[in-house]
């Protein structure tokens, strides 16, 4: 009998970042500096990141090595498991083969802590004191408060409105760890203040938070900004995820016909499906699918477009799907998905027809997130239940048709911190927003 847990050992771990640049069959749109519409060059980026993140943004290298401090990081948790989801696969009544990668096995239980620590490494080899940022969830702000704490940086976290009354105990962990988190729109900056002044009781957005983190690294001494999403360093970062995927499922003598993972700006996404891209770029047959909430529906509703990444427009321009950056979305509980636009490399691949994406509604994904919990034991957090609800999609699809696949999706994160979302679903709270 194979096993249900499949365990990599620790000399297995990747030792290298993958870039998936230069596999594409077409290079990526180059971003736009915001002023005079031209290609950005590497040293407009130094404002806001340290040379050895503006060197992975630029990198037209396949393999970027892991430095040992990081390495060092990772064996906190890393490997992560890979698990075969029999019990799940056995209530769904599917011939479909269901394995998942349990990222909530990383000490903040979430994926975001692979690029938190990177970042983190190199912005303090360049004598970086403070790192601003912005969180939707708390998932990523409480992945670079533990990043900051273990290499002595100091952080301020700009938290969406909505996300910081819903979930107070990630801004617990957050101040645990010593950061300043603010709960943004806030009066502490320019930009923030004139949000307020014209709608008060803003729910906040991602883009919002970003222009306010990005102007006090701006306006501040020996501050860089730090991003957990949308950007190509991040991605890479991410891909650790995938590879170690790969050497579990093999293995197992196993290889997926489809690899699922949830998408908001699209880190943990790409994380787990570039290996893999890399794979259907030479040939090989397999989908790839994306998954997101009806009521910020970027990847499926979106324009591709050249669009800010932030509403006040202070970021460089980026070719991406996007809803506008001022599109300000409905107060949904998974906060890491309500993002106005997609990263420009996962843009650019559904473009190019490399990958799929599906929409679907809070309740559906609270549905599908109950299922899984109820059979394998483990509560997924609001932004996991989506990608969950297209295994479901995909394993019943596979039902009617007969068909025994092999799918593999990104368990993203545990919602232990999200018991007041699954609070409302079970006493009827929860509503349904779709865009038009």
């Amino acid at each position: 009998m194979k096993p249900v847990r499949i365990e990599l050992p620790f000399e297995k771990m990747p030792k290298f970042y993958y870039n998936i640049v230069p596999d594409l069959p077409s290079p990526p749109p180059p971003p736009l500096h915001p002023g005079t519409r031209e290609p950005l060059t590497p040293d407009e980026l130094a404002g806001l990141f340290p040379r050895g993140l503006i060197d992975q943004e630029t990198s037209v290298d396949s393999e970027i090595p892991i430095p040992e401090d990081v390495l060092s990081a990772y064996m906190l948790w890393r490997p992560t498991p890979l698990i075969r989801a029999k019990r799940f696969e056995e209530v769904l009544q599917t011939p479909a083969k269901i394995f998942y990668k349990n990222e909530g096995a990383s000490p903040m239980g979430s994926h975001k802590p692979n690029t938190a620590i990177a970042q983190a490494y190199y912005n303090k080899a360049e004598n970086v004191a403070v790192l601003t940022t912005e969180t939707g969830a708390g998932q990523w702000g409480s992945a670079l408060s533990m990043a900051g704490a273990f290499f002595g940086l100091q952080v301020r976290v700009y938290m969406v409105k909505v996300s910081y009354n819903q979930k107070p105990y990630r801004r617990s962990v957050m101040e645990a760890f010593g950061a300043k988190v603010y709960a943004s729109p806030t009066d502490v900056t320019e930009y923030g203040r004139t949000v307020l002044e014209q709608n008060p009781d803003t729910p906040g957005s991602l883009g919002i938070a970003i222009s306010e983190a990005i102007e006090d690294a701006m306006n501040s001494e020996n501050t860089k900004y730090s991003l957990g999403s949308v950007l190509n360093h991040v991605m890479m970062h991410q891909t650790v995820i995938g590879q170690e995927i790969k050497e579990q499922l093999a293995m197992v003598d196993e290889y997926p016909d489809l690899v699922i993972a949830c998408h908001g700006g699209g880190s943990n996404f790409a994380g787990t499906s570039f290996p893999f891209l890399r794979d259907k770029i030479n040939g090989k047959d397999i989908r790839v699918l994306a998954a997101e909430p009806v009521s910020c529906p970027t990847l499926t509703k979106g324009e591709f477009r050249y669009d800010f990444g932030d509403t006040a427009m202070k970021t460089p321009l980026l070719k991406m799907h996007t809803l506008g950056h001022d599109f300000i979305p409905p107060g949904i509980h998974a906060g890491g998905l309500r993002y106005h636009g997609a990263a420009p490399l996962v843009s650019h691949m559904l473009d190019l027809g490399l990958i799929e994406a599906a929409a679907f509604p809070q309740s559906v994904v609270f549905d599908a997130g109950l299922a899984f919990l109820r059979s394998e034991g483990l509560i997924p957090a609001p932004e996991t239940c989506h990608a969950i609800a297209a295994v479901v999609a995909e394993a019943v699809r596979c039902k009617e048709e007969k068909k025994e696949e092999t799918i593999v999706f990104n368990f993203s994160g545990h919602g232990l911190l999200d018991l007041s979302a699954y609070d409302d679903y079970l006493s009827g709270k929860i509503q349904d927003y779709e865009l038009d």
